[in-house]
This record gives C-alpha cells, structure tokens and sequence, in this order.
C-alpha cells in the first residue's frame, strides 16, 4: 500500500480535474503510477506532485473568484505558455510589456527568459498580490514591475516586446493604443480572441475585411501563430483563441495619421456603399466643407501627433457629423462656393476611377491615393 502521504498528493490532483486541468484518462494514468511505484521504479509527473500553490505550477487553485464577465480566464496549459514565449523570440536585455499578467504563469516564464525587465499593468489588485508574489517566491522579484492601473488608460515604459494574453473587452483600444501612440517596440505577440484575430489578417474582399483592419495594416504588419483552445483557460473561455504577431513597419507611410484615421472612418462608416454613394450625401458634403474650411483658419495647429479614439472601432454605424444641423446651407458661405466643393470631391472620384468602389475592396494604396487626392483639392477629414 502507499503511504497517506502518496494519496494526499493524488487528492491534490484530482482538484485539479475539479478546475478543469486534467482529463480523467490522466487521472486514471497517474493512479497508475501511484499503485507500481512501490519501490520508486515509475516516476509520477512532476506536475501531479507538485503542490497547486507552488511558484512552478500554472494551475489555478481557487484560492479568490475570476470574474469572466472582465475577461478573467486563466492561460494554464504549459505547452501554450511556453510555445508563446517561444515564439516572442526575446533576447538579452529587451524590456517587455505585458499587459493581464493573472497570476503570472506567462509573466514566471518571462522572467526566466534572457531579458533584463518585464514590466506587467494589471487593474485587478487580487492579482497584482498574486503576480508579485509569484515572482518572489522565483526569486525573480528584482527583475518585474507591476503597475497597478488600466491598461488602456496607463502609461507604459519603453518596452522593446509586448508579450500578452490580454482581456478580449480591450483588444481594440490596446491595439489602437500600441500601434497609433509614441511607443516604440519590435514586436507584439498577442492571445486574442479567434475571429477577432481572423479580421486582423483578412484582405480586401473578405468579409472580415473593414475598417479596424485597414488601419493596422497602414502601420503594422500581422501573422497568424497558432491558435488555443478555449479548453485551455479556466475557468474555460466561451470561444477559442489565436495568437498573432504584431510588428510595425520599419517605415512608417508619408500620412498624416490623425488625417487617415478620419478619412477610414467616413470611408467604412457605411461600408457596404461605393465611394460614389457615400460621397454623394449633402449632410456628408456639407460636414467635409465645414471641417475643410476649418483646417484651413487653422493651419497653424499641430496635427497628427494625436490618437483619436475609436480609431479601430469596427462597427458598421454611419459614421455622423459633429453638427446636427440639417440645414442645407453652411453660414458665411455661398450655395456657389459649397456647389464648388461638391464638384472637388465628385472630381477626384472620377479621376481616380473609384467612384463605384466599395471601400471594402479596396487596398490601402487605393484609399490612400485617394485621400492625398482629396486633400490636395482642400478636402480635410479631421
């Protein structure tokens, strides 16, 4: 017989069947072990001995209740861990950004990794304890920060990888933030959600194809890793999860940002429409004229050295004028001078041939010829 020792460490296994970490046939598998290792000829897995609060182990003990509503789904199966950090590609002295580091399985193997700091945002205080902890007991504590704050609203260090499994409610605005902020970094291996990640990667003509993509792609360029089971998380996500690489293009296009960003937003606002039909709208001409008028008293304001929000917002809603003001007329301007604007706008549709093309079709040299168009002719989108 085992000694009462042998069977607490199995009764700690099967709590970890009980969170959703190990499947009956291992269970029935490390019984197994348990009952021939008499005379220690059969080693037990070292995971199934090891106790569930130990530094090492990625299993989630239950000890305070994950909030799934807030995106609260903990990556603990170690083969993904470490294939994540693997495919981060980290080399000595990188500085790494992660952001939702739970109760730290990613951020331990991160730390053990060649690099000189990793810095870790987490808004959940529970965790913020548990991560920090974590790294104590690794004896790795000198080489992690923790700040305690929203990651889409704190400000981030300079960081070479940001290397996250982040909640899925803040993929767009973390994206945005990384992509379209002052932040320079190498590379971004993300765990999003499937279809979110698919829309990343789609091209023009895909279904998945709008505006959130056409806005990474002008500065950034993505690739598809692999892709993680829900089965993987606990408590277990309701859909699967891909892993993508995110890396911003060396050169940056000659644009101005703050002027793209707007013009995708009156472009995919009402996707499904050609150019020509959205162009065409009198409450869309008489907004485009009040902001082109705008730009113009204001050409000594600095632009393009903000982000503005929504930026990778993927809705199809009309994208809206500022003014409600239906009103045909546009004060301190002639019918004649708003008639001319019109034909601008109609002109350069027709010169560039893209009058009956639906902006999901488009490539982004197709758009952006177009908006270098538009501007040249004093048509403004910010």
């Amino acid at each position: 017989m085992r000694n009462s020792g042998d069977l607490r460490t199995l009764q700690k296994s099967l709590k970890y069947k009980e969170n959703g970490s190990t499947s009956a046939l291992e269970l029935v598998l490390y019984w197994i072990f348990f009952t021939l290792n008499t005379h220690g000829k059969y080693p037990v897995p070292a995971h199934v001995c090891t106790s569930s609060s130990s530094p090492a182990s990625e299993a989630w003990d239950g000890r305070f209740r994950l909030h799934k509503p807030r995106g609260q789904h903990l990556l603990t199966n170690p083969r993904i861990l470490d294939a994540i950090v693997r495919h981060a590609a980290l080399r000595p002295g990188d500085a790494v950004l992660e952001v939702g580091p739970g109760t730290g399985n990613l951020t331990a193997r991160l730390l053990a990794s060649p690099v000189d700091r990793v810095t870790a945002v987490e808004i959940d205080p529970r965790m913020v304890e548990a991560v920090t902890a974590r790294a104590a007991a690794l004896e790795l504590a000198q080489r992690l920060t923790v700040i305690h704050d929203d990651a889409v609203e704190a400000g981030f260090p300079e960081f070479n990888v940001c290397v996250a499994n982040i909640p899925y409610g803040i993929s767009s605005p973390l994206i945005a933030k990384l992509l379209f902020g002052t932040y320079r970094f190498r590379t971004a291996k993300l765990l999003l959600q499937k279809e979110f990640a698919q829309r990343l990667v789609a091209v023009p003509g895909d279904s998945e194809y709008n505006r959130l993509v056409a806005n990474v792609r002008m500065v950034a360029d993505v690739k598809l890793l692999m892709d993680v089971s829900k089965r993987d998380f606990v408590p277990m996500a309701r859909v699967d999860s891909s892993l993508v690489e995110i890396r911003p293009r060396a050169a940056m296009p000659d644009v101005d940002l703050t002027e793209w960003l707007a013009f995708t937003r009156e472009c995919f606002g009402q996707k499904n429409k050609t150019l020509g039909a959205i162009f065409k709208q009198k409450r869309k001409i008489l907004d485009l004229f009040k902001r082109s008028q705008r730009t113009e008293r204001c050409t000594g304001d600095a632009t393009g050295g903000g982000l503005i929000p929504g930026v990778l917002d993927d809705s199809n809603d009309e994208a809206c004028s500022d003014d409600e003001d239906s009103s045909d007329r546009v004060a301190g301007f002639s019918d004649e001078e708003v008639g001319a604007f019109k034909e601008r706008i109609a002109s350069a549709l027709e010169y560039t041939e893209l009058a009956g093309k639906r902006p999901t079709k488009m490539s982004n040299d197709e758009l952006l010829r177009l908006l270098r168009l538009f501007n040249e002719r004093g048509i403004r989108f910010q």
